[in-house]
């Protein structure tokens, strides 16, 4: 049974790099694809409540550049930015991993090796 609960696009670069990781330490997981399978605001509110608005939060892509300043305000509030993460997958930093020992946001084979230990 996976003890890993991986989200993010499979087509990152960096969602990528986690799955070959977690492949190479022979790590389960299941993977959550935002595009096919969307993404719940419950789930983002408790990621953000976790990690921060502003590590759950990719304000360097392409998708939150291209946000209108509206959507970028609702975006840096933690009550409406779960709403507009849903809708809006990419803007979400990726991956995340949901794991017995809490959330990795991002990745860092070292912290990742060092919180999966």
């Amino acid at each position: 049974m996976a003890d890993i609960h991986l989200y993010g696009i499979p087509n990152c670069d960096t969602v990528k790099k986690a799955r070959v990781w977690l492949d190479a330490q022979g790590r389960e997981y299941t993977f959550h694809d935002y595009k096919k399978e969307g993404a719940e605001p419950e789930r983002i509110a408790g990621w953000i409540a976790t990690a921060g608005l502003d590590v759950v939060v990719n304000r360097k892509g392409t998708t939150y550049r291209a946000l209108s300043d509206a959507d970028k305000a609702l975006a840096a509030s933690a009550d409406t930015a779960p709403a507009l993460l849903a809708a809006n997958p990419s803007v979400i930093k990726r991956p995340i991993a949901e794991h017995a020992g809490g959330l990795l946001v991002g990745f860092k084979a070292d912290e990742w090796a060092a919180a999966l230990a």
